[in-house]
């Protein structure tokens, strides 16, 4: 089978070396030239590193790099039996090129989108037959990250749906199946980690380095919100909430940070840029954070709780099962453990209470509780998992 991706930056680039890894031919095609060029040498560059680490032989890495072919025309892919794209996260252009490669491509063939947050319905919509196309969703990197979240749309039809599922897990992928709203089940779920965290800081109730510190020490995170997100980027990260906020017609839980939005306007971009919300530049130091231990759980329990009530929502609303909430937070996130194990370990009831203290006193609608904890709590009972 072979596999077409059109974008070569890293998405593209990672997803066709995963579907070559797994013996298909790929096809990565970008109108850049430069673009192809980079990409064919970061991958060959990657490839030989994993070899002198001794993790691949020189001939599987050989065989990887002989399954791509870098292409600058679209009709290219007019064979390929899948195509995933992986280019710019803006509709008009991901619908404008579904348009086109329904010209080429056969009657059978699935177009896939790796849009991380805008509706696959909507991309679909633009596709005459809109029933093969459907969301294939890699974290990057995705030669890493095992997890991959499939979305259908609306028009997805069950054998392009089944077809797409088999494929991915052939290639060694964790599956989790998502309904199509918007940032799917991760860039959804996982808002509240970085957004509860920043209306603290911009409220004084703590620093960064104590807020990255308590969800460490307390939760087990490999990282904190602030660290996380300037190794994300902020122009990545703050594009997803704007993007999910948005689209849920400007729902408080999803509301982005002042502070956030300014590091983006100065350029100061995390890691990538030398400065975020901390300071990369050769001598520069992270603040001490302040380890006091009564203030690292309320950091820590106001986050969770948070977290808590946006898996119970997507539980609530029907967006994906409780056993694919787990996979996609475990494995897409990284977190220590699923949240609705998480939840039946601190306490529905604890959770709700919490909660309910944030309402009474800020009367922000970011913390009604989810009517699927409220009915939880009365009927004393905990999420069922496999």
């Amino acid at each position: 089978m072979q596999i077409g991706i059109i974008g070569s930056g890293a998405m593209g680039s990672g997803i066709a070396q995963v579907a070559a890894s797994a013996s298909h031919p790929t096809l990565i095609f970008d109108n850049n030239p430069g673009a192809l060029h980079r990409s064919a040498e970061k991958t060959a560059a990657g490839l030989e590193a994993q070899v002198q680490k001794g993790k691949l032989s020189k001939e599987e890495a050989e065989r990887i790099l002989g399954n791509i072919t870098y292409v600058s025309n679209l009709s290219a892919c007019s064979n390929c039996e899948l195509i995933i794209e992986a280019i710019v996260e803006n509709l008009e252009v991901k619908k404008q090129l579904i348009r086109e490669l329904e010209m080429i491509v056969s009657e059978t063939c699935i177009i896939a989108t790796n849009t991380s947050s805008l509706s696959v319905t909507s991309i679909a919509a633009s596709c005459k037959k809109a029933n093969r196309v459907i969301g294939i969703h890699f974290f990057n990197p995705a030669i890493i990250m095992p997890l991959v979240e499939i979305i259908p749309a609306i028009q997805t039809n069950e054998e392009t749906l089944q077809k797409s599922c088999k494929i991915i897990a052939s290639w060694g992928k964790t599956i989790v199946k998502a309904k199509d709203t918007p940032g799917f089940i991760v860039n959804r779920v996982a808002r509240p980690f970085y957004g509860e965290a920043f209306k603290m800081m911009e409220e004084g109730f703590a620093d960064m380095a104590t807020m990255d510190w308590a969800l460490k020490e307390k939760g087990g995170f490999k990282m904190g919100p602030f660290e996380l997100t300037d190794f994300i980027g902020h122009d990545v990260n703050y594009a997803v909430t704007e993007s999910v906020w948005t689209a849920f017609y400007f729902e408080p839980r999803f509301r982005p940070s002042i502070s956030q939005k300014r590091l983006v306007e100065a350029n100061y971009l995390g890691r990538k840029s030398g400065k975020g919300f901390y300071e990369y530049t050769e001598g520069c130091t992270k603040p001490e954070p302040d380890k006091n231990e009564i203030l690292a759980v309320e950091i820590f329990e106001r986050v969770l709780v948070m977290l808590i009530n946006e898996a119970a929502d997507a539980i609530y609303m029907k967006i994906t099962s409780p056993n694919d909430l787990e996979t996609a937070m475990t494995k897409g996130v990284n977190y220590p453990k699923g949240l609705l194990a998480w939840a039946n370990e601190f306490g529905i009831e604890k959770t709700v209470t919490l909660l309910d203290k944030l309402y009474e006193k800020y009367r922000d609608p970011r913390y009604r509780v989810c009517p699927l904890l409220m009915e939880m709590t009365e009927n004393n009972c905990l999420f069922k998992l496999i």
